[in-house]
């Protein structure tokens, strides 16, 4: 009979990835993101031990956007206040001061709903609107998002 893995805090190891998201498309970076910060791409994979790795993504303004999707998406975000919603265009996040909440929104979107995503999302996904990151000590590997061909 064998047994279910299931891993220890200390069988887990974290490594740094570096992602550029210059000219690839918007879904496919955050669910490609969503599974390195969840380790759903090492063998020791369990759903309850924060076993990922960290990301830094950089060139999140010149992420690809597919379709009328530039023009048509908008974020939501909320006040507090009854009847306050705030609805921000995509285009205006991208090219305004803030290019990476489009993909930390994308990315949050991509992992499970709870709290150790959640913890995961905050501690393990950094992301830059330009090509320079302050993680260089910490050796990161180049990560490719789209498939070699």
């Amino acid at each position: 009979m064998t047994t279910t893995f299931s891993a220890k805090p200390s069988d887990i190891t974290h490594q740094w990835h570096v992602v550029d998201a210059q000219d690839v498309p918007l879904g496919r970076l955050a669910s490609r993101v969503a599974q390195l910060i969840r380790g759903k791409h090492k063998p020791t994979f369990t759903p309850h031990m924060d076993g990922g790795d960290f990301v830094v993504v950089i060139n999140a303004e010149k992420v690809k956007l597919t379709g009328r999707k530039l023009e048509q998406k908008r974020h939501f975000r909320h006040t507090g206040y009854m009847g306050h919603e705030r609805y921000t265009p995509v285009k205006n996040l991208l090219q305004g001061a803030h290019p990476e909440r489009v993909i930390e929104h994308a990315v949050f979107g991509m992992l499970p709903k709870n709290s150790l995503s959640k913890q995961k999302l905050r501690t393990k996904l950094k992301v830059y609107a330009g090509a320079t990151h302050p993680h260089q000590a910490q050796q990161p590997v180049p990560y490719s998002v789209t498939p070699k061909a």
